[in-house]
């Protein structure tokens, strides 16, 4: 669990060996203990002057993503198909002394937005950051839709090196720009599905929704849509449409996806989306491929959760917002890491453990868990995630599913504390006997 770090940052440059191995240091101690703060996680004095240290360097937070997102190019190589999720969340640091920060919803509210490109696969499983906006509302930044259109074009520039994977361009309603279209069509190897936002004017000057309501229905498709923000996870069922039209502005010819949810629960406003997409759909099962690409879009959503409320990056005290965007990248690599292994769970639970975990480790948590000698053999990935995650709270019960993200964070927390007990004891014997 602690060699991920040092494989993630090999590459790293700050100018300085001593630097490139506080980086590493400082990061995995953050990675053991994910909400606590650079004393609290740090421990030693020594190590948290290093840490702050590190953090006064004069460098920019992209010399610190930069290993990281050759590593994440390096998983997306072998894929056939990367999503490029992207969003926008509000991080509140009301009342902290961080000179830089700006308004957020209204005045009397301090802090800074985030907008991250987050790559991940069709099975869901995250694959790291590749870009982000970082940014205070204080009155001097430039227009904040740019945030959406500069992430394709980032995308686009990710193409060159990724040259056989098909990289799709996903964002909410938000994203909804003629901009964005128009630079597909500059750069057609790139994909896009966007949730619709406007109603806006075709060639023949009707509107794009008169036009998608007269479509013919494609069929049905159902599906578990998740827990969101006041809604409960519940299964869906929507009816399909699709039809091609072509903007008037512009002349961009794109496809438009209609999915309505057919008799909701009573009381449940029922879930309509209107997709947006340059390739073409003719079958159900084509328009059902793109749903379940959006349906994806959900991990950037649990993404931020596991940066908010794993990775305590409001609870920061750090003055400086340079200070900030630093430790701010450095917890959204430490957030990827979390999902990854969560991730990796479902989409190969029957791989061996030692994928993840050295022999020592996995060793150690099955002792320590089931009080009971570990195995010759290395067991399975699933069964050793799920012996995390039980320290997390996961009961594993039959209708339990598999673990999430809290049960992983504070399962991951309690056995790093459980594995660096057990190790330092070892080597006070063997130094002392």
């Amino acid at each position: 669990m602690a060699n991920w770090v040092g494989q993630e940052f090999s590459s790293v440059d700050l100018g300085d060996k001593r630097l490139n191995q506080r980086l590493i240091k400082t990061v995995t101690s953050m990675a053991e203990h994910p909400g606590m703060s650079i004393p609290a996680a740090c421990g030693g004095w020594k190590d948290i002057k290093g840490a702050y240290r590190l953090l006064d360097q004069d460098m920019g937070w992209e010399e610190i993503a930069e290993p990281h997102w050759d590593c994440t190019l390096k998983r997306a190589t072998p894929e056939k198909v990367v999503l490029c999720l992207q969003d926008t969340t509000e991080l509140d640091f009301n009342g902290r002394q961080t000179e830089g920060l700006g308004t957020l919803n209204y005045d009397a509210r301090r802090g800074m937005y985030l907008h991250p490109t987050v790559m991940v696969t069709p099975e869901r499983l995250m694959l790291g950051v590749t870009d982000a906006w970082m940014w205070a509302r204080n009155g001097q930044q430039p227009k904040e839709s740019c945030r959406w259109s500069e992430g394709f074009q980032r995308v686009a520039e990710l193409k060159k090196q990724l040259p056989e994977t098909q990289l799709v361009y996903v964002g909410d309603r938000e994203a909804d720009l003629l901009d964005i279209y128009k630079k597909q069509a500059e750069t057609p190897e790139i994909d896009y599905l966007i949730r619709g936002k406007h109603n806006r004017i075709l060639e023949d000057s009707s509107k794009l929704k008169d036009r998608l309501a007269a479509a013919p229905e494609l069929g049905e498709i159902e599906f578990t849509l998740p827990k969101g923000r006041k809604r409960k996870s519940r299964q869906v069922k929507q009816k399909l449409k699709s039809t091609r039209v072509v903007l008037k502005k512009g002349n961009i010819p794109l496809t438009v996806i209609s999915a309505e949810e057919m008799s909701p629960p009573a009381g449940q406003k029922p879930v309509r989306w209107i997709l947006l997409s340059n390739r073409k759909v003719n079958t159900l099962a084509e328009a059902e491929e793109l749903l379940n690409w959006y349906l994806c879009r959900w991990e950037v959503e649990l993404f931020f959760k596991v940066l908010k409320s794993g990775c305590q990056i409001e609870e920061s005290q750090l003055r400086c917002h340079k200070r900030l965007e630093r430790i701010l990248m450095i917890k959204m690599i430490i957030a990827w890491r979390i999902m990854y292994l969560m991730r990796l769970n479902g989409v190969a639970p029957e791989i061996n453990c030692k994928v993840v975990f050295e022999p020592d480790e996995w060793r150690i948590i099955y002792a320590s868990t089931l009080r009971k000698k570990p195995p010759k053999d290395a067991p399975t990935l699933r069964y050793m995630v799920r012996l995390v995650a039980s320290h997390g709270g996961f009961l594993g019960r039959k209708g339990d599913g598999e673990p999430g993200v809290k049960s992983m964070w504070l399962g991951l927390e309690r056995c790093y504390d459980i594995v660096n007990s057990v190790l330092a004891v070892r080597e006070v014997e063997l130094t002392y006997g």
